[in-house]
């Protein structure tokens, strides 16, 4: 089949681009690569990068995970593989001299190390490593003669020979031992006792400052993930003697940088400890730790930082679906992408390069040059095939008055008289937004649906961010209230509107946009007839008492805790409302979810069962799966039968129809006897 998709595309080349147009499938979502990391050399030659893709288990290749694959650009289409493709590197960068690119990389039999590889050409070498744990992440001294790594905590061999013997049972949420920074020699051989230097807590991030005596960290208290999200903290450590100053942000905390002169951080942090997401900029003072907002109130989020050479901040900015480049230096200049949606932004040696998005491919890298975003790669040129649906932000009026955004993508040659079945496509979090970018997704229908005639909305709802903090807080304390209200509410103006059906709207979405989908199923379930569910909550009580997240919940989220309303969060729950429940729903969950347990689901699935026993209900579990699937086979299975769902119970209209068979139909030939 690789080779009719070749010479298709080869022929395609030759044939007027509108007789060749075809609608995107499950198969095309399956195979598509993105840019994943990016890094600009020192003197701004070249950038390397990686693309990002799973195995093609439509074409018969063995399941697996993300893999990285490591390439060099020096200009628009011209760039090469830089390592054999089954070398899925990490931390990507440059030694600081720009002689050579970085990365991660565990080689057969070891631990993960810092490996080089000449960008002239030559042989990888192991620059450093630790040979009891792996490396997950490092920084260069700016000289370049040492190298930092944060690992893994060291082996407990005590433990290690008990669980031989199968005393192997886990003590839940206290045996969190710390990871270890060491400082290794650069040299012709990597250097055989690298010197630790001790750290508080459990670090996650570290960089260097300019001057090679001091680092910052990020650190919390434990590994949790609970205390990532509330307590991480940013640490300027002195390399010589050890002592730290903080830089005591009050909340999330998310993209540091350090200033080219080490005068002054950038942080990408929350306002306060309530603030559901770190979307507002800080300038912070490494030597005193004090900091101070510099885009505090406004309707927008960062997304990410650079320091550029000549001391200048460059800051990928979202505002509402689109995005800016905003330069702060003496003044504040803003560079509109046009269709582009920005999410990462890397410079050096005087060039800027960005990791871009738009409505018709994933992400790609950019350069900005001559007063313009450059393209430098082109990856899945098939995309050229695909006749897209229209997609634009759409704005309408809640019930209250609340201006919502969000974006559409219209069914392949626009809405038929009387309306398009329209999938409701809504974000997790809610701390997240939707951006009028790429769409398209295993969990998201995007352009798959629009091929299929079906409409997709993806709503901004209360509790997004990209409209800033007092809009991302208008859901605290609320749960399932006015955030899921709004969705419905885009749905009636739709009909209003003519683009959609209103007895043909569906809901999908994943974590909280799972919880709109049972939500909808159930208390909603008079406007919704078909929901497809993914990790999904049913019960505010029990979900607070099997998550990895329960302070965050209550910080961010209901600012109460449960025994201070159980009423009320019970009022708020799916399973509450199963008595109205006549909507068919997909229920999809990973079983090894630790963030939103997969009893959630086991408990809506039950409840519906028994219930309402003539409700179409279904419930698939990934085995080995956490919170979203990692595994292509699992991520196509899922596609498949979401969208088999909606053929099924939305595009007909039929909420009686009998249950799709239990396993879809993935195309594969028989295995012979």
């Amino acid at each position: 089949m690789k080779t009719l998709r070749t010479a298709l595309f080869t022929a395609s080349l030759l044939i007027p681009a509108a007789a060749l147009a075809r609608p995107m499938t499950p198969e095309d979502v399956a195979r598509l690569e993105a840019v994943g990391t990016i890094a600009v050399s020192p003197d701004g030659s070249r950038i390397a990068y990686t693309t990002a893709s799973l195995p093609d288990v439509t074409e018969g290749e063995d399941d697996g995970a993300t893999t990285q694959e490591l390439k060099l650009a020096w200009g628009p289409d011209a760039w090469r593989a830089f390592l054999p493709k089954d070398v899925s590197p990490g931390g990507v960068g440059f030694s600081p001299d720009g002689s050579m690119v970085t990365y991660l990389w565990a080689a057969k039999d070891e631990k993960r190390s810092v490996w080089g590889v000449p960008v002239d050409g030559g042989a990888p070498q192991k620059l450093a490593g630790i040979e009891d744990a792996g490396v997950s992440s490092y920084a260069f001294a700016p000289d370049g003669a040492t190298l930092y790594l944060l690992t893994g905590p060291a082996p407990d061999k005590t433990r290690d020979a008990e669980k031989k013997k199968g005393f192997d049972a886990v003590v839940y949420e206290e045996e969190l031992p710390l990871n270890r920074l060491f400082a290794a020699t650069v040299g012709a051989e990597p250097d055989a006792a690298p010197r630790e230097i001790k750290v508080p807590g459990y670090v996650s991030e570290i960089a260097i400052f300019p001057d090679g005596k001091r680092a910052m960290i990020k650190t919390a208290p434990t590994s949790l993930v609970d205390d990532s999200y509330t307590s991480t903290r940013v640490n300027i450590l002195d390399l010589a003697t050890g002592k730290t100053v903080v830089v005591a942000t009050p909340g999330k905390l998310e993209d540091v940088e350090v200033a080219p002169d080490g005068s002054a951080l950038s942080m990408i942090a929350a306002i306060d400890a309530n603030d559901p997401a770190a979307t507002t900029l800080f300038k912070a003072d490494p030597a005193s730790g004090t900091f101070t907002p510099l885009n505090a109130g406004a309707a927008e989020a960062a997304v990410d930082a650079e320091w550029l050479a000549d001391g200048r901040l460059a800051v990928v900015v979202h505002k509402g679906t689109k995005s800016v480049l905003r330069i702060y230096g003496d003044t504040v200049e803003e560079i509109d992408p046009g269709a582009l949606i920005l999410v990462g932004v890397e410079s050096a040696g005087g060039k800027i390069a960005v990791e871009a998005h738009s409505p018709k491919h994933p992400t790609e890298l950019f350069v900005w040059q001559g007063g313009a975003f450059q393209r430098w790669t082109s990856h899945n040129p098939w995309l050229a095939e695909i006749d897209f649906g229209t997609q634009r932000t759409v704005t309408y009026t809640a019930r209250d008055g609340r201006i919502i955004e969000g974006v559409l993508i219209e069914p392949v040659g626009g809405a038929p008289e009387g309306g398009a079945p329209l999938i409701m496509n809504v974000h997790g979090g809610p701390e997240a937004h939707e951006s009028d970018g790429w769409q398209t997704a295993y969990s998201k229908p995007g352009q798959v649906a629009a091929g299929k005639g079906y409409a997709v909305f993806l709503p901004n709802y209360r509790g997004s961010t990209g409209y800033g903090v007092a809009f991302a807080k208008e859901h605290q304390g609320d749960y399932g209230g006015k955030e899921f209200d709004d969705i419905v509410d885009a749905k009636r103006f739709f009909v209003e509107q003519g683009l959609a059906d209103p007895d043909r709207v569906g809901i999908t979405g994943g974590s909280y946009g799972g919880y709109a989908s049972a939500w909808g199923a159930t208390y909603y379930s008079a406007e919704y007839a078909a929901s497809v569910m993914f990790v999904g909550i049913s019960n505010n009580v029990s979900k607070f008492g099997t998550t990895d997240i329960p302070n965050e919940m209550y910080l961010v989220h209901e600012r109460k805790w449960p025994w201070e309303e159980w009423d009320h969060l019970m009022e708020r729950s799916p399973i509450t409302h199963v008595d109205k429940a006549e909507t068919p729903i997909l229920i999809l969950h990973g079983d090894s979810d630790p963030r939103v347990s997969p009893t959630q689901s086991y408990e809506l699935y039950r409840n519906i069962k028994v219930r309402q026993p003539d409700t179409p209900v279904r419930l698939v579990l990934y085995p080995g799966e956490g919170h979203g699937n990692r595994r292509a086979a699992s991520r196509y299975d899922y596609n498949l039968r979401m969208m088999e769902w909606f053929d099924t119970y939305l595009k007909t209209g039929d909420r009686d129809a009998p249950l799709p068979p239990p396993r879809p139909d993935l195309g594969q030939e028989e295995p012979a006897e």
